[in-house]
């Protein structure tokens, strides 16, 4: 009877070892599962990240409201390439006549006039767009520009590729720059209000 009951007690112990090492077993097994699931997922966001690049980005692109006749656009070139690039004109279906000015210095007084060679950004840097600066003249516009205007623009580089962006309308007011080249730029900013006047006024700027 005794030899029984041990054998019983031993066979019952070997039971319980068994049904603590298939536990044990089961539970280790899910553990690498979320681990891959993490590891799956992030080839996808680089790859996204990757695809998002391109040789010539705008940051900030927007466009001094108007009634009509004249206005500028600003932002700031990103160049992500190891060489430079060159801006040589651009486009809108806001303006049938685009240049790509700068603010010069001329004889003592500011004026505006086509930039000769158009953007140059440098490898892996910046061009800032900007009032009293470098910018994109937009000249025979005849639709109204109203604040958050969506308008498009397309910018060709010297290499023949495209950057195409959309800038918004924005109202700006600050020491006063007339966007007419030739204009003087003392006193109080105000862009608005370019007519057939400031057509004149700018063809009379670019000869200087």
């Amino acid at each position: 009877m005794l030899v029984r009951r041990t054998r019983s007690a031993a066979a019952l112990l070997a039971a319980a070892v068994a049904l603590t090492a298939c536990a044990s077993q089961s539970t280790t097994s899910a553990v690498p599962a979320p681990a891959a699931a993490a590891s799956s997922a992030v080839p996808s966001a680089s790859s996204a990240s990757s695809s998002a690049s391109s040789p010539l980005t705008i940051t900030d692109p927007w466009v001094k409201t108007t009634e009509e006749g004249m206005t500028a656009a600003f932002g700031t070139l990103v160049n992500n390439t190891d060489t430079d690039v060159t801006v040589v004109s651009g486009a809108s279906p806001l303006s049938p006549e685009i240049e790509l000015h700068e603010v010069v210095d001329s004889g003592g007084e500011m004026v505006m006039r086509p930039k000769a060679g158009g953007f140059t950004v440098p490898a892996r840097g910046t061009h800032p767009l900007q009032p009293g600066g470098d910018h994109i003249m937009l000249m025979g516009v005849t639709e109204k520009v109203e604040p958050g205007a969506q308008i498009a623009f397309t910018l060709t580089l010297s290499d023949g590729s495209a950057l195409e962006f959309t800038a918004v309308g924005k109202d700006f007011a600050g020491g006063e720059e007339d966007y007419r080249p030739g204009g003087d730029m003392d006193g109080d900013m105000d862009m608005g209000g370019h007519d057939d006047k400031g057509k004149d006024a700018h063809t009379g700027g670019d000869d200087q």
